[in-house]
């Protein structure tokens, strides 16, 4: 019993001074490598954590995150070095734009079985037009996730009408690869159910559709 007490009193002097000396093993310090892999962590989590929020929002969780960061991405936050046009929304904007249509043509065709061609084509151009785009980007507050380039980004980019409406399409046709028909569908409904009980607007004369597509 006395040797072992005295092994381990010898033991705790040798790890006492070993601290002391500065011998010990190091531990990070905040500026050591610990700190940015800690703060990658925590970009890391809050990403997920807004993703996961505006999957809530839309009713559709994604499979394939990419599509969802593609969707939000506009050409001028791409490297100009490396820059590609296809790693924007552009390509999912295009998409979207038809399964938009798509999909509100046949809850407009179901929804108002006594209207004429020419209604549902007022109502139809009324709910894709680009302002209806954008006021369902605001609704589910899609300007935050927008990746824009510095310049753009300081103009007040994500809460432009035509950039709105772009994301808004592109995500719905993200949504469309990610989940098919379905997934899009039931996102469509989800946002357009309200705004396709409105009143028609009156049909326009082409002086007025021109003057709206000069703005």
């Amino acid at each position: 019993s006395h040797i072992l007490n005295r092994a381990m009193n010898d033991e705790t002097s040798d790890i006492q001074t070993s601290s002391a000396t500065g011998d010990a093993s190091p531990q990070p310090d905040a500026g050591g490598e610990a700190a940015p892999a800690k703060k990658k962590r925590g970009k890391a989590a809050a990403e997920r954590e807004a993703r996961t929020a505006l999957e809530a929002r839309i009713g559709h969780k994604f499979a394939d995150a990419a599509l969802l960061a593609t969707a939000f991405t506009r050409v001028s936050a791409l490297k100009k070095a490396t820059r590609k046009r296809s790693d924007s929304y552009q390509r999912l904007e295009f998409l979207g734009d038809h399964v938009l249509g798509l999909v509100v043509s046949d809850m407009l065709f179901g929804e108002f079985p006594r209207a004429d061609e020419g209604e549902l084509s007022r109502r139809l151009a009324d709910l894709v037009r680009k302002e209806a785009c954008a006021d369902v980007a605001r609704s589910i507050d899609l300007g935050a996730a927008i990746r824009l380039g510095s310049s753009e980004s300081n103009a007040g980019g994500r809460s432009r009408t035509a950039i709105l409406a772009d994301v808004c399409e592109a995500l719905i046709g993200a949504v469309f690869i990610d989940g098919g028909y379905p997934a899009a569908s039931k996102m469509i409904e989800r946002l357009w159910e309200q705004r396709m009980r409105a009143p028609a607007r009156p049909l326009r004369d082409a002086k007025t559709i021109l003057q709206e597509w000069a703005q």
